[in-house]
């Protein structure tokens, strides 16, 4: 394994990161002598980056993995995240601390290395209601009484060593103010092989949903870093995915016949001669390009059972594609994957 350093920071973090959320399953919904057998195995093989959330099986995934823990007697870097909901909108600062608080509890230690505010900045207000909290409003970020207050009080209390924000699309310019405060070293951002925008200026002829407009490149002028989520596109960047098999049975489900589903594997087949030209499974070869940006810390990896930790804990160090792959990437993007 592999490590690279945190912005500007003394932490230094696995290449591939342990993700504790749902869509792989394996801390929400796996048997205690899994996740322990895996978490074990992910510290052998050179992981010291767990990413977790009470947003993950409402908070099952923390106390899974504080248990995980304690048993092997481990204690890596850990990362956890603080969402902000309608209800919290009137004490933005208090609900940060409180909830944090409450995830320290959970994973049985005085201090996160991480902590992120799980809500997108927005220039727009985004009309929270009930459990919904993608995004939030710039203004509650830095109002007196907001989210950066928050992060304030529990950084000078020495709950939490540094923090960091998720970016959700469409958002750069948020994005730069949030970063401007030189308050946070690590975003949360998406960079696959479906949608490279976090990392370059958007290919001309490539249709995204969202435009994460160069923000792994505006982390690291301000002297952040990224932690890439969701590296396989909700798992469509797997060679499993590409043959439209069933996902593990601890993944959270998608009908292989759905629309997206379909367009997803289509655009998966159009960028799999990474991964046939170069002897790796699809998903290494999606991981293996997020590595070579130099803005990117870790990338969390999702995990349902060891044979997947495995195969994506092998990336760490192999070499970056050569410029005849990436010019065939590049024309595949600017063709908007019809090729």
């Amino acid at each position: 394994m592999k490590y690279r350093r945190v912005g500007d920071t003394e932490l230094e973090v696995s290449e591939i990161a342990f993700g504790c959320g749902g869509n792989a399953g394996l801390m929400v919904r796996g048997s205690v002598v899994e996740q322990e057998r895996i978490v074990g195995r992910a510290l052998d093989l050179g992981i010291t980056y767990f990413d977790n959330s009470p947003d993950y099986g409402n908070c099952i995934a923390e106390e899974n993995l504080g248990r995980a823990l304690r048993a092997l007697k481990a204690r890596p870097l850990l990362n956890s995240k603080v969402e902000i909901r309608a209800e919290n909108l009137d004490d933005v600062a208090g609900h940060v601390v409180r909830s944090t608080e409450a995830s320290l509890k959970r994973l049985g230690v005085d201090y996160l290395d991480i902590m992120q505010i799980h809500n997108g900045p927005s220039n727009a207000d985004p009309k929270l209601e009930g459990r919904v909290y993608a995004q939030l409003q710039i203004d509650h970020y830095l109002r007196p009484g907001g989210a950066i207050e928050g992060v304030r009080r529990l950084l000078d209390a020495g709950k939490v060593r540094y923090a960091g924000f998720i970016c959700r699309g469409n958002d750069a310019q948020e994005v730069t103010r949030i970063l401007d405060t030189g308050l946070f070293k690590l975003i949360n951002v998406p960079y696959t092989l479906l949608n490279p925008t976090a990392g370059g200026t958007k290919p001309e002829g490539l249709n995204v949903g969202k435009d994460f407009g160069r923000e792994i490149d505006l982390a690291r002028e301000r002297k952040a870093s990224a932690a890439i989520y969701s590296p396989l596109a909700s798992g469509a960047l797997s060679d499993d995915a590409v043959a439209a098999k069933p996902r593990h049975a601890l993944a959270r489900q998608e009908d292989p016949q759905s629309d997206n589903a379909r367009k997803n594997r289509e655009k998966a087949q159009a960028v799999s001669f990474l991964s046939t030209e170069t002897g790796t499974s699809l998903a290494q070869a999606a991981f293996r390009f997020i590595l070579m940006h130099p803005g990117v810390a870790t990338a969390l990896g999702g995990f349902s059972n060891q044979a997947q930790l495995e195969e994506i804990c092998a990336v760490s160090g192999m070499a970056p594609f050569d410029a005849g792959l990436m010019t065939r990437l590049d024309a595949v993007w600017r063709a908007d994957f019809k090729i």
